[in-house]
């Protein structure tokens, strides 16, 4: 019955609709009833490499927070609000000084971990460096980290995020394609051009490059360059943690306009090629 309520309002469908609803009437029957596996996005191995791959992480991960003072682990979260970070800053404030280099094994392996198996929450450890560290050390330790975890999901989903994407997005999976195919001679700038910008999700961008066939090198430059705007405002805002009320206060009407307006300058270059083909 999804796959008819998808088809409604498309031309020429009504035929598909009424095949759909006659194959659903015989799923529907105890005889022909599917098992759930063959209806699961994934498959055997597929799953068994996503475990894999998440136990390795989790088990070194765990292995770095218990060298951790046990006053500092056992407060331990992941923040979800603003105040939840404030208690976080002032937790990890002393440990940060004292133990420099545990903290920065701790905070880049935990960022990369959240990018890698898309658990949101990074933008509060964005603004936890800033607040920690100050703007400069706090961009650059975002801007690798961001890149890092991305670069990592990236090869993930090469392996098994093809039926995570169609399963999730099947029509902006397929408008990205034919975006990209367009823009194959310039897709350096395209790529900045939606790293830069809001216009498609970082989440999204991560898992759908490779199937799309965008190159690694590019996919690499493009994230590492175009994520440097917005990790700059998000840094620079943990300086002033005090006065934020919420993550929303980052992204206004102004900061959205100028990231556009950076998105601009980038892809121009694109749009005067094309032009010029046309001309």
């Amino acid at each position: 019955m999804a796959a008819a309520r998808n088809l409604i309002g498309e031309p020429g469908s009504n035929r598909l609709i009424m095949r759909d609803e006659e194959e659903a009437k015989e799923d529907d029957s105890p005889s022909s009833k599917k098992p759930k596996s063959e209806r699961f996005p994934f498959t055997r191995w597929e799953l068994a490499t996503i475990l894999a791959v998440f136990l390795f992480f989790s088990t070194g991960l765990c292995c770095i927070y218990l060298t951790m003072p046990p006053s500092v682990y056992a407060k331990l979260k992941l923040p979800r609000t603003i105040s939840d970070l404030r208690m976080l800053k002032d937790l990890l404030g002393t440990y940060a000084k004292d133990y420099p280099s545990e903290f920065i094994l701790g905070y880049c392996s935990t960022y990369i971990f959240m990018q890698t198996f898309m658990i949101p929450g990074t933008i509060f450890m964005s603004l936890l460096a800033g607040a920690l560290f100050g703007v400069i050390k706090g961009l650059l330790l975002v801007v690798f980290n961001a890149t890092a975890g991305a670069s990592s999901c990236y090869f993930l989903s090469k392996l098994i995020g093809r039926p995570i994407v169609n399963w999730l997005w099947p029509e902006k999976l397929r408008l990205f394609q034919a975006e990209i195919a367009k823009r194959r001679e310039r897709l350096l700038n395209y790529m900045l051009f939606l790293r830069v910008t809001p216009t498609l999700p970082n989440l999204f961008i991560n898992l759908a490059s490779p199937i799309v066939d965008i190159p690694f090198h590019i996919f690499f430059l493009a994230t590492l360059l175009g994520l440097i705007p917005a990790s700059y405002i998000t840094v620079r805002a943990g300086l002033a943690l005090g006065d934020l009320r919420s993550v929303k206060e980052l992204y206004d009407f102004k900061t959205l306009l100028m990231l556009f307006f950076i998105g601009a300058i980038i892809i121009f270059p694109t749009l005067l090629k094309r032009k010029r083909i046309y001309e």
